[in-house]
């Protein structure tokens, strides 16, 4: 994005370039994008949990929090390199950069020290594999999300999207030093969640996102073919949340259970189909993207009870 471009847009926003008097710890905390991070944190321990074998509870800790503190390390970054366009985008524009509370390069510094002090800690206390996943998952967001895709390509969240799904397969390594069928099939439930998701979003936030110039769905094919992909990836989604059951890590409880979830998502999808013209304030898109959040944290923790409660096959079988 060119400099007067930024320049004009923040200008339009009513954007104050005021004096850093110093960041609060509040704002230090929202560059760390909490809520997200809680998704994350909450799908990295579905991946301990999933593990075959077992880790010292200091160490699963410790693993937790490095998951947790690289993804604020992402979110920091992120909001460091995106702080021209959150200027203009309601959504973001009382985040701490756009309205002056920090400078910048305190936000980058410390998403940088964040990010290498986890991927540091990750490596020495519990193993360089999980720490090698930590490493390409910070980089995929600030470097292949964030920098390349967002501003460039409709397809930015779905291949974006792979950012936000290795957390489990960080989990898995954690206990296992590697990777399997299984961590793989824990990616690809995140994977396939986040288009419709986020798509859901983009909606109702379309103008947001065309008035700061970013190329979502919506903006660039239009309503119609953004609902049509909605209710695409939410179908697709069903079978690939079978993955972990056809596998053998989880038992029919758990695939019971995300059937009747998944026919939930796809009806509010198809919801979001038929609304044409966006009636009622786009209340079937807020619905699927509020469903949508409750919806990951349910089969991942589903997945979790199923394997506390001993209803998948033993260890053995779920390293294959």
């Amino acid at each position: 994005m060119q400099a007067t471009d930024t320049a004009a847009r923040l200008s339009e926003a009513g954007v104050t370039h005021a004096a850093h008097e110093g960041a609060s710890v509040g704002d230090y905390v929202q560059l760390l994008k909490p809520r997200v991070m809680s998704l994350v944190v909450f799908t990295g321990v579905a991946g301990l949990v999933l593990a075959p074998g077992h880790i010292h509870p200091v160490l699963a800790v410790v693993a937790v929090l490095c998951i947790a503190v690289g993804a604020g390390a992402s979110g920091a970054i992120n909001m460091w390199y995106d702080r021209d366009i959150d200027a203009v985008m309601s959504r973001t524009r009382g985040r701490p950069l756009p309205t002056g509370r920090m400078a910048p390069g305190e936000a980058l510094g410390f998403g940088a020290v964040l990010a290498a002090g986890a991927i540091m800690v990750m490596g020495l206390a519990v193993n360089w594999a999980a720490a090698a996943l930590l490493s390409l998952t910070i980089a995929f967001y600030v470097f292949v999300y964030t920098m390349w895709l967002k501003r460039r390509t409709p397809q930015n969240i779905v291949i974006g999207g792979a950012a936000g799904a290795f957390p489990p397969m960080i989990g898995w390594a954690a206990v296992t030093g590697d990777i399997s069928l299984v961590s793989l099939a824990l990616f690809a439930i995140i994977f396939m969640w986040t288009p419709p998701h986020f798509w859901a979003l983009s909606l109702y936030r379309s103008e947001d996102y065309e008035r700061a110039g970013v190329p979502m769905m919506p903006v660039v094919a239009g309503r119609r073919e953004t609902q049509c992909q909605i209710l695409l990836y939410s179908a697709l989604l069903v079978p690939v949340t079978l993955l972990p059951w056809w596998l053998g890590a989880v038992g029919t409880a758990y695939a019971v259970g995300t059937l009747l979830l998944g026919a939930v998502l796809v009806m509010l999808a198809v919801r979001v189909y038929r609304d044409h013209e966006g009636s009622g304030g786009d209340r079937a898109a807020k619905a699927l993207f509020a469903y949508s959040i409750l919806y990951l944290f349910v089969v991942f923790a589903l997945l979790m009870v199923d394997r506390a409660l001993g209803f998948g096959p033993a260890g053995a079988a779920v390293t294959s």
